[in-house]
């Protein structure tokens, strides 16, 4: 939970150390209708003393025929506060009782349910002017919240009211103020109707917005450490990937700066793990020092873009390789045997937030010995003393390899042998480690996401198993997830499940025109040309413009929602932009133009006031504004094509749309606004233009 992440880490750390000694193998004493579930999320809390339903008419109909609120709890699997909340209130007998008692129970995996996510963290943030996970929510009957929280303790605690006292006050308050009960659900319903009742733009789109929007990027920067803001600091890929857009098309350097500062604060920091590769979420502090552990997909795959991209704009090796161990994390870890890739990885072990991952210095010192530890333990800032609890170290680059190299009067080629030899020895000892719990549910839109970060990673660097990884995971989801023109939300143990929502339909769509842009293959276009037909039938507001969250028939109390902003990840709208774009032009259709542009108009009178929250956006517009096609005409066999396919797929251009015909003679055909430039024969002709 985002606010407060800096609190008492060594209160809770104890009290789930009280965990570890339990036997794992006894039968439950308790089991709830959650054993049904396939959320490894909902399961984790199936043999809570909490009488848990999951979302759905049974527990609607009882709370309508008992006239009791309800209690809404949404979170996930990798959620550390949401294990935290689990094991001092759901676990507890006591409090259990007064939830039983006084509430029906639901419990929601909001990788599940984006749509309930959705709705009920903007009424959490209308009451409370903040949200997070878990999210506590309290409904009428009518699923209508009127009140609402997060993390509760099971005590008073910090200035924070205890649980009991909350379940108790919320309860009375809803049986004896029925009054003013009924004028909170009217609020609440208009509050929200107006926030997702959003009116068809009638203004120019405006090009001033874009400046606008890179001062407020620049005011919000941390100039010393990178990123945006303070602590706790996330990492924000979707404004960095404007800010490099933004540089490419404005020339202005600064945009570019703040880029690399903020990409080697990162892999520089703790939030980066040195040995096995991948991000966790975010740092508790302003520096990139101690990370909230847990891994995310959707971060992974975003990140993995961003560092191929930044390495295809500057040319620098480090952020390539930032991006292959980002990769390397992903195969080794996140892949399923069948091709999909997992949600997530827990940020605790053994009882413990980050036990997997820190270090003791006698601990190295034992495994690399004394003269490989001094240095390794300078650079990567190990201490006796520790940087995180009970004298354990977060790995991090203390000091520039240079200063280590005349410090210890090392040259930096053995410096970085031997960083790499203690690197690879703790990362083999840290293997027989107890593992963080992993998410093997298998999201389509994030498997979107992570197959375009496979597609750079073979552009920067021809590695044949990304290519592979990323038609795999397209096989996997086209086979399995795809079926009578409906895709399905989820996959675990075998089966897919839930209805996709149009953000799944936006990221695969999206996917497969990255895969044909590094294969060729019609099959993925057309497929994303089925897809869109298919979403644009499901999705899309004839009246209003722009895509709903969810189908018809699915929609809330309020209506269908329109999910506003970019968040951690992209919106479906803003990525439908793109898209639209990309197939208007190969197939030389107006009518996709026109609508990606009505999305854009749709969200302008929004994005120009507020452009924080639409940072894809404003990058769908910079392509909306700029789009470059490239005609590639060859032989795929002939290593003159693969040779000039090889200096497009280098360099950074991010409104390319690239196609390919065959051909007797290599030519590349550059298309910017409404001329195009000379065919183009020579690989030393074609530099000079990309460049």
């Amino acid at each position: 939970m985002d606010n407060i992440e800096l609190i008492a880490y060594t209160v809770f750390r104890i009290s789930l150390k009280l965990e570890r000694g339990k036997d794992k193998k006894m039968t439950p004493q308790f089991t709830n209708r959650l054993i049904r579930e396939s959320s490894p999320y909902l399961l984790q809390h199936a043999h809570n003393p909490v009488d848990w339903y999951p979302w759905g008419e049974e527990a609607i109909s009882r709370a309508k025929k008992e006239d009791k609120p309800i209690l809404l709890s949404i979170g996930y699997s990798a959620c550390h506060w949401c294990h935290v909340m689990e094991k001092e209130c759901f676990e507890n007998e006591a409090i259990a009782r007064i939830m039983n008692e006084r509430f029906i129970n639901i419990k929601v995996d909001r990788e599940e349910r984006p749509d309930l996510d959705e709705l009920y963290m903007q009424a959490l943030q209308l009451m409370t002017g903040s949200g997070g996970w878990p999210m506590t929510i309290f409904l009428t009957p009518d699923l209508i919240p009127f009140h609402g929280g997060t993390y509760f303790p099971p005590d008073d605690r910090l200035g924070l009211p205890g649980f009991p006292k909350v379940l108790i006050a919320v309860s009375d308050y809803y049986r004896t103020y029925r009054q003013d009960i009924l004028k909170i659900e009217n609020q609440m319903t208009a509050g929200l109707q107006e926030m997702i009742n959003i009116p068809r733009g009638e203004k120019n789109l405006d090009v001033g917005v874009l400046p606008k929007a890179y001062q407020q990027f620049k005011s919000q920067f941390d100039f010393l450490h990178g990123g945006f803001g303070k602590a706790p600091k996330f990492p924000h890929p979707l404004l960095l990937l404007f800010l490099l857009r933004y540089w490419k098309g404005k020339k202005e350097k600064e945009a570019l700066e703040m880029v690399e500062k903020s990409l080697e604060g990162m892999a520089e920091g703790g939030i980066h793990d040195h040995l096995g590769g991948g991000f966790h979420r975010y740092s508790v502090d302003d520096r990139w020092l101690i990370p909230h552990f847990e891994k995310m997909l959707y971060d992974n795959a975003l990140l993995s873009r961003l560092y191929f991209e930044a390495y295809q704009a500057t040319r620098k090796k480090k952020y390539c390789q930032i991006g292959e161990g980002i990769l390397n994390y992903v195969l080794r870890e996140m892949t399923s045997p069948e091709g999909g890739f997992f949600s997530s990885q827990d940020a605790d072990s053994e009882g413990e937030e980050g036990r997997f991952y820190v270090w003791e210095r006698e601990e190295i010192q034992r495994l690399l010995g004394a003269e490989i530890e001094r240095l390794f333990s300078a650079y990567y800032g190990v201490s006796t003393e520790g940087n995180f609890s009970w004298r354990r170290n977060v790995l991090h680059v203390a000091w520039p390899i240079e200063k280590i190299s005349l410090d210890y009067h090392v040259p930096v080629p053995e410096l970085e042998s031997i960083l790499e030899q203690g690197r690879k020895l703790l990362f083999q000892e840290r293997e027989k480690r107890s593992r963080p719990q992993k998410d093997e549910k298998v999201i389509t839109s994030w498997n979107g996401l992570m197959i375009s970060g496979f597609v750079y990673g073979f552009m920067a660097t021809e590695t044949p198993q990304y290519l592979q990884a990323a038609e795999k995971a397209v096989r996997f989801l086209l086979e399995e997830m795809f079926q009578e023109r409906k895709l399905r939300r989820t996959y675990y143990k075998g089966r897919g499940r839930g209805e996709g929502y149009a953000e799944d339909y936006a990221f695969f769509i999206q996917a497969l025109l990255d895969l044909y842009e590094i294969t060729f293959n019609k099959n993925y276009l057309n497929k994303a040309r089925e897809l869109n037909k298919i979403m644009m039938d499901k999705f899309w507001d004839k009246e209003g413009g722009g895509f709903f969250f969810t189908e018809k028939g699915d929609a809330p109390f309020i209506g269908r929602l329109k999910q506003l902003y970019d968040q951690v990840i992209p919106s479906a709208n803003s990525v439908s932009v793109t898209n639209l774009l990309r197939l208007g032009h190969l197939d030389d259709n107006e009518s996709l133009k026109k609508k990606a542009e009505e999305i854009l108009r749709l969200f302008y009178p929004l994005l120009s006031p507020h452009p924080m929250g639409f940072s894809h956006l404003l990058s769908a517009f910079l392509f909306y504004l700029d789009p470059e096609q490239i005609k590639v005409r060859g032989s795929k066999e002939d290593p003159r094509l693969r040779t000039m396919l090889r200096e497009i797929y280098l360099n950074f251009l991010p409104h390319k749309i690239l196609t390919f015909e065959d051909s007797a003679e290599p030519t590349v055909l550059v298309c910017r606004g409404f001329s195009c430039l000379p065919p183009i024969k020579d690989i030393n002709d074609l530099k000079k233009i990309l460049d």
